[in-house]
């Protein structure tokens, strides 16, 4: 299986587009995500969108809007609003997760790497086959 982050930006006009993603594929959605770090002394949230892997094929989307949205805990948003809406409509819950910020890693592969780790040992995705 391949699990691979498509990233669409940093949140600002992009959150539209992951919203409409997972619109699009409610039948595919496995999970809603809120990655929490702290960058360049900013609290900012990453809102991700998981779908099931493919089938044929077995590529897991995690499509991402990293870092741009402000963490709604520190300074509430219509961005991030808008995010919590869409797991209400959708009957999902919003899993949060502390993260380190892409800025502590030299390559953002390695972040994303770190990321797929994280969620694979925590069971939110499924492991390699």
């Amino acid at each position: 299986m391949i699990q691979r982050f498509i990233e669409l930006g940093e949140g600002y006009s992009d959150i539209y587009e992951l919203l409409e993603l997972a619109r699009a594929n409610r039948h595919r959605l496995s999970g809603l995500f809120a990655l929490h770090t702290v960058k360049n002394g900013q609290a900012v949230t990453s809102c991700v969108v998981v779908l099931h892997p493919t089938d044929p094929g077995d590529f897991q989307p995690l499509y991402i809007c990293r870092e741009g949205i402000p963490n709604p805990y520190v300074k509430p948003n219509k961005r991030f609003e808008l995010f919590t809406q869409l797991a209400n409509e959708l009957g999902m819950e919003i899993i949060h997760m502390e993260v380190k910020p892409s800025s502590f890693f030299a390559e953002i592969d390695l972040y994303y790497q770190h990321l797929i780790g994280i969620m694979r040992m925590n069971r939110f995705i499924p492991p390699l086959q």
